[in-house]
């Protein structure tokens, strides 16, 4: 292949797609960031178009070259990560039949029950259901409805036809590198979220016996390749729309959990991070199979050799703090909305309470039906209050996830925790997360952990490193911001923490009734 200096790297995420010119140093020497819409409406839909996604890549790249002198010839290599759990129904050619029903989407949550559930049932799973994917998965399709499996019978069901045309089911990364190359592949990690792949050791693979079980066609699952594989060169119509060469390879990519550990640096058995944008996770790879049924999490295959990593994914973050700064009458563009979060005045023993699950949770507790709520609202609580509130909620909704992972087998409890993603960049948060889970954060490479992450999935195939893995573990010594613990404040963290404990037990017994 051409051997050029750089490598074009794209993050998709759920309203933008980011994009950076990364060097073997790892340094990000051009940046640019594309917006596109997302579709919100009653029932729990959530829908893209595909080209719109295309589109604004074509927007950055345009841009990249503005910055780049001869970035067609100087980089050669492309690489994508995106959102996860997205399904984009394809026909032979590639073309998408309908929007993308993205990860947000919920309106096959009564599917997903149903698909899962019967008697005798433990944690709403049937038992014989749930012994099986288990044995063969390492774990099984959450009860709400976000995972891939239910979004395709929801297909199958109400739109028979579509169903019936759609030659291909790809998640949001697996369609871009189609668009780019004309070849239909896919990651192990997507494939794991479809609960249609075994994941045991040595047998990696789409299953059979899963697809039976549910019903779906296991001849309209793409190819897997690994991350770090290249999977061919851009076709002639994809260069010219993004101004690159024709020769320049596209590599199997990723999903934004791998891109994320990735680039936390954090690459290490037992080694977590957390990845706090949108939505939140904490994640770390491990040295085998886990699994917690009962907190809903587990360890999935990731997009490089199938090597297990750890997700405990939480459904409200950055999106809960955004909306308490709305309603509160700020304003939420741009720089303004961390701005929100710089006077919002010293912490009071009687602030209001905040239950961040505006979009329902997924980890500890796996329930689509539950909401939010501020609890113990005064008079006196100005906007102020309430955005204090929403900043320690979303610390102790992390927290209540944390301590379950922090008991798993391997997981490495020493040093600073790393912590990425846009709203990591936010020294209030950082801090209260500090604060809250009494331990030191490092925040890395904030809002550009994904791209980074991405790029290192090109150092084998530009000769930077060994693998990604070791390219990545230069990562952790791009540390933007670091936190300490405040002693005052973790005591004051640990009383308001055991209320807010008894405050979420019983909005959750209510949602039950």
């Amino acid at each position: 292949m051409r051997q050029g200096e750089f490598v074009i790297s794209a993050d998709f995420g759920t309203s933008a797609v980011k994009l950076g010119v990364v060097d073997g140093d790892l340094k990000l020497l051009a940046k640019a960031t594309e917006a596109y819409p997302l579709h919100l409406a009653a029932g729990g839909i959530a829908e893209q178009n595909p080209a719109d996604l295309w589109a604004a890549l074509a927007r950055a790249v345009a841009q990249l070259r503005q910055e780049v002198p001869n970035l067609a010839e100087r980089a050669s290599v492309l690489v994508f990560s995106s959102q996860i759990c997205g399904v984009i129904c394809a026909d032979e050619n590639g073309a998408a039949l309908r929007p993308c029903l993205t990860w947000l989407d919920k309106r096959a949550a009564q599917i997903g029950r149903d698909l899962v559930g019967g008697f005798p049932s433990l944690h709403g799973y049937q038992l014989l259901k749930l012994a099986r994917w288990l044995r063969i998965a390492n774990g099984a399709p959450a009860k709400n409805g976000m995972d891939p499996t239910a979004k395709i019978l929801w297909l199958k069901r109400n739109e028979p036809e579509v169903f019936a045309r759609t030659r291909w089911f790809l998640d949001v990364k697996d369609w871009l590198v189609h668009r780019a190359t004309g070849r239909f592949t896919s990651s192990a990690e997507s494939a794991n979220l479809t609960w249609l792949l075994d994941t045991r050791p040595g047998r990696e693979g789409w299953s059979e016996t899963l697809a039976r079980a549910t019903g779906i066609p296991i001849a309209r699952m793409p190819e897997i390749v690994d991350a770090d594989a290249p999977v061919e060169r851009l076709t002639p119509q994809s260069a010219a729309e993004l101004g690159l060469r024709a020769d320049t390879v596209v590599l199997g990519g990723t999903s934004d959990v791998t891109a994320a550990a990735l680039g936390s640096g954090e690459v290490e058995d037992g080694a977590l991070h957390i990845s706090a944008a949108t939505s939140c996770w904490i994640s770390g790879f491990m040295d085998g199979r886990r699994l917690d049924v009962g907190h809903s999490y587990a360890t999935i295959a990731s997009g490089l050799n199938y090597r297990p990593l750890l997700i405990a994914s939480q459904e409200n973050a950055g999106s809960a703090m955004e909306w308490a700064v709305r309603i509160s009458g700020g304003a939420t563009e741009g720089e303004a909305l961390a701005g929100a979060f710089e006077d919002m005045g010293a912490p009071q023993p009687d602030d209001p309470y905040f239950v961040p699950w505006l979009a329902g949770e997924r980890v500890p507790v796996d329930n689509d039906r539950l909401r939010g709520a501020f609890h113990g609202l005064s008079l006196h609580h100005d906007p102020r209050a309430l955005r204090r509130a929403a900043v320690e909620g979303v610390a102790l909704n992390i927290l209540w996830s944390y301590r379950s992972v922090a008991r798993q087998k391997g997981v490495r409890l020493d040093g600073p925790l790393s912590m990425v993603g846009g709203v990591a960049a936010n020294p209030a948060f950082a801090q209260t997360v500090a604060d809250t889970l009494n331990r030191p954060v490092r925040v890395g490479e904030a809002r550009h952990a994904g791209v980074l992450g991405t790029a290192t999935l090109a150092a084998r195939t530009l000769g930077w490193a060994a693998d990604s893995f070791a390219a990545a573990a230069r990562l952790k010594t791009h540390t933007t911001a670091e936190y300490s613990p405040e002693p005052a404040r973790v005591e004051a963290l640990a009383l308001r923490g055991a209320r807010f404990d008894r405050i979420r037990r019983n909005l959750i017994r209510s949602y039950r009734a």
